[in-house]
């Protein structure tokens, strides 16, 4: 064959090719994603054909695999017919603002996890002393022990945790652990954590694990991001925190001298058995063992707080195993619902649309909008992206406050008014609202709310704020660099 007409022949075969696959992307990335995903998908695709597309085939789908959402699903029904009847005997909603009341039921519509009056809830922001605290609960355990952590390592800082997980049983108290596959894996000491575990006793399994030879696998950067500890179902913790050293006994960090800022609540009363059933979900979709007949008590078992301190708790779990983004709507929904007062806190703020209106839309409707985030940043990307929010931000009138360097500001949590916050495991970023599975949980109470502003004040005195006469002398290297890490932020 002639080599004009070879070459012309492959031109053809390959602009046929590259229309075919512009043509079925358009078909098929559209369907169930937001705009702005969807159109960075085929970007991406129309740019780089052949990249794009083995791309999309290794991370494209956003949900986990039918089979677990299925099982989330018959879990929640189970959850329901345990939790939700005795939660309603606690709870009572006489005293609710109407609209929370509809953000409770919203909740419990999506989560099967009712909010539920009685509980006590102590902040904890001294990174070493809530490990110390979930240690010293640890060792006071009768029964058993549950603990769900994104990442998990042996080290001089979690040390006395496993000690007194040791300790518990030595006792004879059943005590388990999950870890995320990817993110535990990979650290320097993981496989000494892991075998410490063993020999300790401790029963532990992986959570999301990418093992595809042994039939489990899932788009590689669907995590489990929850932090959660729960001891006889009387006490239990959750938060930001993982159960590592401050600087994630990285060498990264130990050069730059990075420390994480953590926020840790304790929780007493009827909510324990909620954060409970989000542990005894993931235990059982990743061990097939299920535990509510022996290691779950009944809400209406848990003594009840009293009291002026006492407060409304309500967990909401979200992530790829849920049909809906059940973070983000709980957040918007409280936003949206605020009428004096909005204080975020979030290390990685990559907000969708849907956020960026409802939090510029509080400045207009003439509510204090304050935002809380680090100065610098562990992950180049997210950082980058995150900046690229601040002129839209501060031109609505948002004040924004800076955590000083050498600290990762890692708290996840926010207030609105003075009498409803949030407090979790789940950045405001699109990562959080839909491919991480997160727990939040929603407060109603004063006095917790107070707390909270303590906590907030010492942000603002360590740190500075960031005025928009400041931010427009930015370098256009710097903003151009925003923008692109803003781009590739919404492939999801």
């Amino acid at each position: 064959m002639d080599g004009t007409i070879l070459a012309n022949l492959i031109w053809v075969i390959s602009l046929v090719g590259h229309v075919a696959i512009i043509v079925l992307a358009l078909i098929y990335i559209p369907r169930d994603r937001k705009p702005t995903a969807a159109m960075a998908w085929l970007l991406l695709i129309i740019l780089f054909p052949f990249f794009g597309i083995v791309f999309f085939l290794l991370i494209g789908n956003f949900k986990l695999p039918k089979k677990r959402r299925d099982e989330q699903a018959r879990i929640d029904t189970l959850i329901k017919g345990r939790a939700a009847t005795a939660g309603k005997v606690v709870a009572d909603e006489t005293g609710w603002p109407r609209w929370f009341q509809r953000v409770a039921q919203q909740n419990e519509h999506l989560t099967a996890l009712p909010a539920l009056a009685g509980n006590g809830a102590t902040l904890y922001g001294d990174y070493q002393a809530s490990i110390d605290a979930m240690t010293a609960e640890i060792d006071t355990a009768q029964e058993w022990v549950h603990v769900e952590f994104f990442i998990v390592g042996w080290d001089d800082t979690t040390r006395g945790f496993f000690s007194a997980m040791e300790r518990a049983v030595a006792r004879g108290v059943s005590v388990r652990l999950l870890a995320d596959h990817i993110s535990s894996a990979k650290l320097p000491r993981a496989k000494e954590t892991f075998a410490e575990l063993d020999r300790i006793g401790v029963k532990w399994a992986w959570m999301l694990p990418v093992m595809p030879f042994k039939g489990k696998y899932q788009r590689p950067d669907l995590r489990n991001h929850r932090k959660i500890v729960v001891v006889d179902g009387q006490v239990a913790f959750m938060g930001s925190q993982n159960l590592i050293s401050r600087d994630y006994d990285s060498e990264k960090n130990i050069k730059r001298g990075l420390k994480w800022q953590e926020l840790v609540t304790r929780l007493t009363g009827p909510v324990v058995a909620s954060v409970n059933a989000v542990f005894l979900s993931d235990w059982l979709i990743e061990t097939d063992e299920n535990l509510v007949d022996t290691e779950h008590p009944r809400v209406s078992e848990i003594p009840v707080e009293t009291g002026p301190d006492a407060v409304v708790c309500q967990v909401v779990p979200s992530g790829p195993g849920y049909q809906t983004e059940n973070n983000l709507r709980l957040f918007l929904s409280l936003i949206y619902g605020a009428t004096e007062k909005v204080i975020l806190t979030s290390p990685y703020f990559v907000p969708d649309e849907a956020m960026v209106y409802a939090i510029t839309t509080a400045c207009q409707r003439g509510l204090e909008v304050q935002l809380f985030v680090s100065e610098i940043g562990d992950q180049g990307l997210v950082y980058h992206a995150q900046r690229s929010y601040y002129d839209a931000l501060l031109e609505a009138g948002v004040k924004i406050f800076m955590y000083p360097p050498p600290f990762i500001l890692h708290s996840k949590h926010f207030s609105i008014d003075d009498n409803i916050a949030v407090i979790g495991s789940s950045n405001m970023d699109i990562r959080s609202f839909s491919l991480n599975m997160e727990v939040s949980l929603m407060v109603l109470g004063e006095s917790f709310v107070a707390g909270m502003r303590e906590v907030e004040q010492g942000y603002r005195d360590a740190g500075r704020q960031l005025t928009l006469e400041e931010w427009k002398k930015e370098p256009g290297r710097a903003t151009f660099l925003d923008g692109v890490a803003r781009l590739t932020s919404a492939v999801n």
